[in-house]
């Protein structure tokens, strides 16, 4: 894509990626919604830690892609989706960057999720 006009503005803006190195899951309700050891956790300044999923290792039969996305001036356009689990639906809880900016690049294509917006969410190492 190109670099991005977050981190050239505010230099000082810390977002930092990091292999989990362990495998990982995400639940909800007894159901499984991801499982991957090739996790990457995100710790940006004054948001919360993220994980992020490869698109592969997710359940995407219980994604649907909606018409919502943002930007993030650090990581770049977000596009969502709405989790359903059998009578249950979080419109627009989960997201991707498909085209992040540079420093960003390792997140493309990876799955992260709004754990404050879906109840009884679990992400946690796998026992």
């Amino acid at each position: 894509m190109s670099k991005s006009p977050g981190h050239q503005q505010f230099p000082e803006h810390k977002v930092q990626e990091q292999q989990v190195g362990i495998w990982m899951k995400v639940e909800v309700g007894g159901e499984v919604v991801a499982d991957s050891i090739d996790v990457i956790r995100v710790v940006e300044d004054k948001s919360p830690v993220r994980y992020y999923f490869p698109r592969s290792d997710v359940a995407m039969s219980l994604l649907q892609r909606t018409d919502t996305t943002s930007t993030c001036p650090f990581k770049g356009l977000a596009h969502y989706y709405t989790l359903k689990i059998g009578d249950k639906v979080w419109p627009d809880t989960v997201w991707t960057y498909e085209d992040p900016y540079d420093e960003h690049r390792a997140l493309q294509g990876r799955l992260a999720f709004y754990e404050e917006k879906i109840p009884g969410i679990e992400i946690k190492p796998k026992a």
